[in-house]
């Protein structure tokens, strides 16, 4: 092992103690048990006829986060029922992305691939910032990030009524730099909850797994919008 690569892996260690790296740990496998969940939702509707995205599905996604949210943790006893109810509501929530998936393959499949590869560098990128920063550095985000949620909120009701371009494209790219400063914030307020005693990797993960999903969506966008002005261009 190079001398470099030695000192980043004992940064983490320098960094955070043994019962927050294992609680990681959990947290980061129950959130690739989560989108690979989100992945077969989103396959079943785009391959099948079995499950479509509707309403119904939403309400079923809203089920599940509601008794995922009202199932205590109760010191790991409940563990297997609370993660059946994250990968439901976490299928759900890919079938809900359906509908946009099926507008990218129609204009370009490989922005599919392009946006997941770059969801995940950005993802991995922010979390490790996160784990190797100053204890709490990030933490001060939270009142920023959720006036901005509320910002993006009200965009979205008003642009009901104008139907705006710009304001969509304010949404869209505010949206995804409110999710980068969440996985900042979620991150390492994961690390003090478990500081604190908290050792409820699933609810943990759900929110990392609400950032994952927020990045990759408007990525989509993004890189669809800029494909299919490209394509006007050579038109």
């Amino acid at each position: 092992m190079t001398p470099s690569v030695a000192t980043f892996l004992n940064s983490f260690s320098n960094n955070l103690e043994e019962p927050v790296r294992v609680h990681l740990k959990n947290v980061y496998a129950c959130l690739a048990m989560s989108t690979m969940a989100a992945a077969v939702g989103a396959s079943v509707h785009l391959f099948t006829d079995i499950l479509q995205a509707g309403f119904l599905t939403g309400i079923g996604s809203l089920v599940f986060f509601i008794l995922l949210m009202s199932t205590p943790d109760d010191q790991g006893k409940n563990l297997k029922t609370r993660v059946g109810y994250l990968l439901g509501f976490t299928a759900l929530s890919g079938v809900g992305m359906g509908p946009l998936l099926e507008h990218v393959i129609l204009v370009n499949p490989s922005i599919i691939v392009t946006a997941l590869v770059a969801t995940s560098l950005v993802f991995i990128s922010f979390s490790i910032c996160a784990m190797l920063s100053q204890r709490g550095s990030w933490l001060y985000l939270g009142g920023t990030l959720m006036s901005m949620l509320m910002t993006l909120s009200v965009l979205s009701i008003a642009n009901i009524f104008f139907g705006s371009t710009l304001l969509f494209q304010a949404q869209i790219y505010l949206g995804l730099f409110a999710m980068c400063g969440f996985v900042l914030y979620d991150t390492q307020m994961i690390i003090e909850k478990r500081r604190n005693g908290s050792r409820d990797f699933v609810s943990h993960s759900l929110d990392l797994f609400i950032d994952f999903i927020g990045i990759f969506k408007r990525l989509l966008i993004i890189l669809t919008q800029k494909e299919q002005e490209s394509q006007k261009k050579k038109k």
